[in-house]
């Protein structure tokens, strides 16, 4: 089973890490090219990424995985069919070893500019841990965001799961 992977007690959080941003790190039972793919091809961001009753169709989503290129998609809520668009622009794309955005979203409760993400993947053979750091945020925000990239998560380890049975 794939678990959260707490940073250890005796590490502390990098230290451009601020309490306005959200630091996460998680391990996948996938090997870090098939992790990579789901961050980075469209039908596969499409699969699992938003929250819990959000979904992303697969046409809203571009990637274009070099410096200066675009990663965007629509997070529609599945109850109200309200699309959220996030518009991207990659500073850098190392595959499939890292990936960062600056990031412009309209969200629920409100429009997000230049947000920072973050996203280094560590390969551990059958295993993938990724270090994800997005900011800044207001502590709202930053509450919501975290909670949605864990429920993201969960979904993504549903698919890695079905992919083993």
């Amino acid at each position: 089973m794939t678990e959260n992977t707490p940073i250890p007690a005796n590490r502390t959080t990098p230290t451009d890490v601020t309490e306005r941003d959200v630091y996460i790190t998680r391990a996948f039972d996938a090997p870090r090219e098939v992790v990579w793919r789901f961050f980075t091809e469209p039908e596969q961001l499409a699969a699992w990424f938003g929250p819990v009753g959000f979904s992303v169709p697969i046409d809203s989503v571009t990637t274009e995985l070099h410096e200066g290129g675009r990663w965007e998609f629509t997070m529609v809520d599945d109850a109200t069919g309200d699309g959220y668009p996030v518009s991207g622009r990659i500073t850098s794309c190392i595959a499939p070893e890292s990936l960062e955005v600056v990031l412009s979203a309209e969200t629920g409760a409100g429009p997000l500019e230049n947000v920072v993400l973050s996203i280094q993947f560590h390969d551990h053979g059958e295993r993938t841990r990724i270090t994800l750091h997005q900011g800044p945020f207001t502590d709202e925000m930053r509450e919501q965001t975290a909670a949605g990239w864990e429920e993201s998560f969960v979904k993504l380890d549903q698919l890695f799961a079905e992919a083993r049975s």
